[in-house]
């Protein structure tokens, strides 16, 4: 996987203000205010390059306010880290190509992983299935 490097101004000039704060600064946007994805057949990637992440199957409702999902598409494509933010132990979860934020992981979630991709919206477009 090549590594995709831009410059604080290139992602700023690509992003909207609501995805440069959430993807670049790891900011977060407010629960239930991102739009409602299709529930059609197809991919999550990451807003910044294009990466696919998640699959519309792995998708479930979490009743968060966020997209959630079980297991990512591919899980060298998501990357995970320690966030100590806010008081809080919780594991970040970021776009291993080019560094996005994208939300955090929980143990949570349904099977067969147990696991919540809890993830901010803004940080992902979907791509139908043709």
């Amino acid at each position: 996987m090549d590594k995709i490097v831009k410059s604080d101004a290139e992602w700023r000039e690509q992003l909207s203000p609501l995805a440069y704060k959430v993807t670049r600064k790891h900011g977060t946007e407010r629960a239930g205010t991102h739009e409602d994805f299709p529930k059609d057949p197809g991919v999550y990637a990451c807003v910044c390059c294009g990466a696919p992440l998640f699959e519309q199957d792995a998708k479930f409702e979490s009743g968060t306010g966020w997209p959630s999902f079980y297991q990512p598409l591919d899980p060298e494509m998501v990357g995970e880290k320690a966030d100590n933010s806010l008081f809080m132990r919780r594991t970040e979860v970021h776009c291993n190509r080019c560094d996005a934020h994208l939300g955090h992981v929980f143990p949570d979630g349904p099977a067969p992983t147990g696991l919540r991709y809890c993830i901010n919206g803004v940080a992902l477009t979907f791509e139908p299935d043709s």
